[in-house]
């Protein structure tokens, strides 16, 4: 069922590894407020398709398959596939992860296909194709495939990544398919670069976090399945319902990354807020919940993690984690600019001309995210 052509691409085309991202101007030390200097590039990244109601009935992980690969890695593996792919496929995440795309062509996978997504490949370019591929269990299905390099602050490619949905006969030769898959393209392809730049390329024999960037993309689709239903619901006017969807990203890290003996407790107040800011504060919530998860509790087998969102008087709302674990080490600067989590941390709050604030307590860790007063402005 393989094809045995060298073709490393979202789709199977081979591509050489694009130099290793550069992140500069991330900063933060112990104890000290992080924030300021929000970019303008960042912030249109953000919100560059942020009313294109097409894509966001299209970007559900339910309907539309989403594929990301890294050119910068041996084989350009991939290290994100959706719920949609799986189902798609018949193949697991796990089964995927760290394997090049080549998998899914087969005996009858046309040339042509294959040939036209390596030359868009090499160029750094998108491309539409329709390409025959086969699931798990040997069947053939067409797959209507745009790819799109993904670039970070400096124009470097940094991953692929691939939209793709079956197409069926009732939909052969109908632009509908395509259309729907050009606006999710569109709809995600900047804003996964804003995330993903913070990621950079591994340090030294550093392993790529395929979990990490996993929880972050479905955090994504959560922001965007979130302003769906505000569409749904004519909310947009007002803005997204921030409070809810920081409680599904909240409670989906707590159930990927809780652990028995470890309790979690969440106090969020409804709120508004504008689409940019909704997508930051939901990415900052699940860096800092993650983080607590994962690093509080070393050696301990009972805890407490504690998320609180309340509206501040004046305006802005405040962001509180705490954690009764083993605490911050005296020598360890938080936000980390020497970790991915640490570094993505850094570029939302700045985007939000937010603080983050840790307090080391007798037992555990407090910290604090203010949001400035704005984040309701449309």
């Amino acid at each position: 069922m393989t094809n045995d052509a060298p073709t490393p691409d979202p789709s199977g085309a081979e591509k050489a590894a694009a130099p290793a991202l550069d992140v500069r101007g991330i900063s933060g030390r112990s104890g000290d407020p992080v924030g300021g200097g929000t970019t303008v590039s960042t912030r249109r990244k953000l919100a560059s398709v942020i009313e294109d109601k097409d894509a966001l009935a299209g970007f559900s992980r339910a309907k539309v398959s989403m594929i990301l690969t890294d050119p910068r890695a041996e084989d350009n593996p991939i290290v994100y596939v959706n719920a949609a792919f799986e189902r798609t496929t018949g193949y697991a995440r796990s089964a995927v992860i760290g394997r090049n795309c080549r998998f899914l062509q087969g005996e009858e996978t046309a040339k042509d296909s294959v040939d036209r997504l390596r030359t868009a490949v090499e160029a750094e370019r998108d491309t539409t194709v329709d390409i025959l591929n086969y699931r798990a269990n040997g069947t053939p299905f067409l797959n209507r495939l745009i790819i799109a390099p993904i670039a970070d602050s400096d124009g470097t490619v940094i991953y692929f990544l691939g939209i793709q949905k079956e197409v069926y006969d009732t939909e052969r030769g109908e632009d509908a398919a395509s259309a729907l898959l050009v606006n999710v393209r569109a709809r995600v392809q900047e804003d996964l670069g804003v995330v993903l730049d913070s990621i950079g390329a591994p340090k030294g024999d550093e392993a790529l976090d395929y979990e990490a960037i996993t929880r972050r993309l479905e955090c994504l689709q959560l922001v965007y399945e979130s302003m769906k239903l505000s569409d749904e619901q004519e909310w947009r006017r007002h803005g997204i319902d921030l409070g809810s969807l920081i409680s599904r990203v909240a409670t989906a890290v707590a159930h990927e990354e809780g652990r028995p003996g470890i309790r979690y407790i969440q106090q969020i107040e409804p709120l508004m807020a504008n689409t940019d800011a909704a997508v930051r504060v939901s990415f900052l919530v699940s860096e800092v919940l993650s983080n607590a998860f994962s690093h509080a509790f070393e050696r301990m087998e009972e805890g407490l993690v504690e998320l609180r969102v309340t509206e501040l008087a004046a305006g802005g709302l405040r962001v509180t984690i705490t954690d009764d674990g083993v605490g911050l080490p005296s020598n360890t600067p938080f936000p980390n600019p020497d970790t991915i989590g640490g570094r993505l941390i850094t570029l939302l709050s700045q985007g939000l001309d937010a603080t983050v604030t840790p307090v080391r307590g007798a037992a555990g860790t407090v910290v604090m995210i203010d949001v400035p007063v704005g984040i309701t402005d449309t």
